[in-house]
């Protein structure tokens, strides 16, 4: 299962009467909390929950962005993904992968 298949969406939920400017400025920050802490590697992220930096963008993608798959991480890394992927991404050991793999294991199926 992707992280993209994760919807996790329940009828009734409130987080659906969440106004769309607030539920945007909380995502703003999220982003841009993530663009700060280089130190948190994607692969850590998948580990413990599931989603990552590169799942945001195929997020915003899904709910009608209009980016590549380039162009949308581009969006949520603040620079262009190679450069990104250049100055801060560390190899995954085989600890963080195992991890990552259960972690996305308990991910709810897509609806």
């Amino acid at each position: 299962m992707s992280c993209s298949e994760n919807t996790n969406a329940n009828p009734g939920d409130p987080l659906d009467a969440l106004d769309d400017a607030v539920a945007a400025a909380a995502f703003r920050r999220l982003v841009r909390h993530l663009r700060h802490r280089h130190d948190a590697q994607n692969i850590d992220l998948m580990g413990l929950s599931g989603f990552c930096r590169n799942c945001l963008a195929d997020w915003i993608r899904e709910a009608g962005a209009p980016y590549d798959k380039d162009g949308a991480r581009e969006v949520i890394h603040g620079m262009p993904s190679a450069e990104w992927k250049a100055r801060f991404h560390v190899e995954a050991t085989p600890e963080q992968l195992a991890r990552m793999a259960e972690s996305m294991a308990r991910n709810a199926p897509g609806h």
